[in-house]
């Protein structure tokens, strides 16, 4: 059985990783619900989806149905930024799920200056998240975010128990400052992205990478019970990364350099208004949802994209050195292609 830790001020008992409810939304219902009981059975109690994963939430609420309620851990989340439109999702996300409360629910990437004033200003997400918790329907409140610098003033407010940011061997900035923030105000530590979201090949190193980090729980998307049988595999029986295996992480490092968005948004705003980080995302995206929500979901960035008119402002504040300019033309390449196969060729 897999180890249980301590999930930060929450007193949660949470499995060493949990579970990522993203590529459920691909499997059809009686597959997303028999996977979901897979996963439990084989000591998996910590289950993160949300309000915005399509059919996810249904899926899990089903199959969660007989069980003890109170050997689980539901995290879910809300991209409302005021108060009744935040209500209003977590009672729809009560229903999907099939539960009186929410063990963790968190506020949806709050990724900006602006949207962090809205959620935590009057009348904004935070009131009704205080609201939710004073009633009963919430146990602890959480919030995720791609912006470190803003994921710092979320965590300063003192307001939060558990926070949910992308991190792995790619995306590493994380263990610079949040981490040993979190560690340090005892918030729960949510790693969104370990395997990047679908690009990183390689779960053995991926997850390997990350154990070494104490407190943290690994979020991986899981699709086919083979993947979770590798990962838990490789959680129970931990080992340090070798030296030669350092090397290989470091080449993936530079491989990916030349393209990997970290979603920090620093390229904004778009004098176009394209949302760069949402159109440089879209293999990930494409590649972990259904075509059915992935399809009008991204469609409009995309239709953005062909605005870009090479400024190249936007090179200037990427702190990646980026050349997104021409990674704009060839995700609306590839996404034509989708667009038309559902099927992804970069």
């Amino acid at each position: 059985m897999l180890e249980k830790i301590t999930f930060g001020k929450t007193r949660l008992k949470v499995s060493r990783i949990a579970f990522g409810g993203i590529p459920i939304m691909r499997l059809t219902k009686t597959d997303g619900i028999k996977l979901v009981k897979q996963v439990i059975d084989m000591g998996i109690n910590f289950i993160d989806t949300a309000h915005l994963y399509g059919d996810s939430e249904e899926k899990i609420g089903e199959a969660i149905q007989g069980m003890p309620r109170e050997e689980l851990v539901i995290a879910t989340k809300s991209a409302a930024l005021d108060k009744e439109t935040f209500l209003q999702q977590l009672d729809t996300s009560l229903k999907r799920l099939r539960t009186h409360y929410i063990d963790i629910f968190q506020m949806h990437g709050i990724s900006s200056d602006e949207s962090m004033e809205k959620v935590m200003g009057p009348m904004g997400a935070m009131q009704g998240l205080t609201q939710a918790i004073e009633e009963g329907k919430v146990r602890h409140p959480g919030f995720s975010s791609h912006n470190l610098s803003i994921t710092k003033k979320m965590m300063l407010t003192g307001e939060f128990h558990a926070l949910q940011v992308p991190f792995n061997f790619v995306d590493k900035e994380a263990a610079d400052e949040i981490i040993p923030l979190a560690q340090k105000m005892n918030l729960g530590f949510i790693c969104m992205k370990p395997l990047g979201g679908g690009l990183l090949d390689d779960a053995n190193l991926c997850i390997r990478y990350l154990m070494q980090f104490t407190g943290i729980v690994p979020d991986p998307g899981i699709e086919r019970i083979e993947e979770l049988r590798e990962i838990i595999e490789i959680v129970e029986n931990p080992r340090p990364l070798l030296e030669t295996e350092k090397v290989i992480i470091d080449e993936i490092r530079k491989e990916m350099g030349n393209s990997w968005c970290h979603r920090c948004d620093y390229c904004q705003p778009c004098t176009q208004g394209i949302p760069i980080s949402l159109v440089l995302v879209t293999e990930s995206i494409v590649k972990r949802m259904s075509s059915n929500v992935a399809v009008p979901f991204l469609t409009p960035a995309m239709e953005k994209a062909d605005s870009c008119t090479e400024c190249r402002e936007c090179v200037e504040r990427c702190p990646y050195d980026l050349d997104i300019p021409k990674l704009l033309k060839q995700y609306r390449t590839a996404w034509e292609g989708y667009a038309k196969t559902k099927q992804w060729s970069s």
